[in-house]
């Protein structure tokens, strides 16, 4: 089978290349001339672990190729995957704008029968949208059918995510198109992946309703972790016991500083704009948004607190950049509110990450970036972790604790016992704990 993947952004490039290592041969294409020229090459735009790998393993064997040539990629694929941007507006509705225009070029090239398919986080509404689009544009009839199948990629993890998945989602109202999804899936019914199969707008509120669930779980376990830190408990052990618990289960119960990424705020936002536009009240979706704020301002204000509010001229040094580990991904990344409010208050900071240094230097190019975990400590008064990279778990503290002027440690992801920490002279902020 041919199929072609409409933007190469994380989630298409994600897609293009696992479907390529599955013997699917893709066909990748982007506007982009400069980025196809890189891909062409084996060049990744973004940090992912392993995609560097699939994709020049599958370059070599000619199953990967890059184009900017719509037209080609369209006329030689049965299934056309649209993975195109939809970022938020003002409003924190989806834009559409590049769903939209890529649905347009579709049916200008399309010759024959295709199966086309949001692989985008969209609205429902948008398959109906996009076959409108279609029919309007087409230039002589031709038949084709729409099919909703969202991603559930995570990333740091995304090339594990699509080879061995939780389920695989497919939304359509052709028995043909469901039957050519499930033949281009069919590595994954070998390992007995479950296969949900619905109508195109359930499919389509799937997704939003997914990440607006673990918005929410993540949000309620740091409203708990301030009440613990009120009463004296432990947020870690309530997490533990809540996760033994089968009806809840222990992931996203981690406390820390609220959730960032491409997807969780932009998806929480779209799905309450959503229901807003068909009169329907999401309080607890509204809830877990607000929340996710208040628990970024009320770290930082640990930070500035610590320094009895005089914080101007102090040296603040920041582990972690990126929204989580394992990406370079700093798009609503809780360091990039810390950095912005801490430069607002004139204090002078000292960053490192891993991964996303140049991303976070085109917006803040003024800040110190240093090479290490030790180069931000030195001469630092306060050190703060705030993305739990593997490497900031077992840093020396005692040398970190020599280097440093100051002697305020803020571990916004609860990865050290206070107890040794504190045991060294340092003064020890975490979150919901004691």
């Amino acid at each position: 089978m041919h199929i072609a993947i409409i933007g190469t952004g994380y989630v298409g490039l994600v897609t293009g290349a696992c479907f390529a290592e599955f013997g699917v041969f893709v066909t990748c294409v982007d506007k982009d001339h400069e980025k196809i020229k890189k891909l062409k090459k084996g060049i990744i735009p973004f940090f992912e672990p392993g995609l560097e790998d699939i994709v020049k393993r599958n370059l070599k064997e000619n199953r990967l190729k890059f184009t900017t040539r719509i037209d080609e990629a369209i006329n030689e694929s049965l299934v056309v995957f649209i993975a195109v941007g939809t970022p938020p507006r003002g409003d924190g509705s989806a834009n559409l704008e590049y769903v939209e225009e890529v649905a347009k070029e579709i049916a200008k090239n399309m010759k024959s029968y295709k199966v086309i398919v949001t692989k985008s986080t969209v609205p429902v509404g948008t398959g109906l949208m996009i076959k409108e689009i279609i029919k309007k544009n087409l230039e002589k009839p031709v038949e084709f059918d729409i099919v909703s199948n969202p991603e559930f990629l995570r990333e740091g993890s995304a090339v594990e995510d699509f080879m061995r998945p939780n389920r695989v989602v497919i939304g359509a109202e052709s028995e043909q198109a469901i039957a050519i999804m499930k033949d281009l899936y069919r590595p994954l019914y070998l390992i007995e992946t479950p296969f949900v199969i619905t109508d195109i707008a359930t499919s389509e509120l799937i997704k939003y309703a997914t990440n607006s669930f673990l918005a929410t779980k993540i949000s309620f376990i740091n409203e708990i972790s301030a009440l613990c830190e009120a009463v004296g408990a432990n947020v870690n052990t309530v997490a533990k016991a809540m996760g033994l618990d089968g009806r809840i289960g222990s992931k996203f119960l981690h406390a820390g500083i609220g959730f960032g990424g491409s997807c969780l705020p932009k998806d929480t936002m779209a799905l309450v704009k959503i229901a807003e536009e068909k009169g329907v009240e999401l309080s607890i979706v509204k809830a877990a948004i607000e929340a996710n704020q208040r628990q970024k301002e009320r770290l930082t204000a640990k930070i500035i607190n610590a320094f009895d509010n005089n914080i101007q001229g102090k040296t603040v040094g920041i582990l972690g950049l990126s929204f989580k580990p394992n990406t370079d991904d700093i798009r609503e990344s809780p360091a990039l509110y810390i950095i912005h409010t801490l430069l607002n208050k004139k204090a002078l900071l000292k960053v490192y990450d891993p991964a996303a240094m140049e991303n976070t230097k085109n917006i803040f190019p003024d800040i110190i970036y240093c090479s290490d975990p030790y180069s931000v400590a030195k001469n630092a008064d306060a050190l703060v972790i705030v993305t739990e990279w593997n490497q900031f778990r077992n840093l020396d503290i005692e040398k970190i604790k020599n280097l440093m002027n100051g002697n305020l440690f803020f571990d916004f992801r609860n990865i050290y016992d206070p107890q040794k920490i504190k045991q060294l002279g340092f003064k020890y902020f975490c979150v919901g704990r004691y």
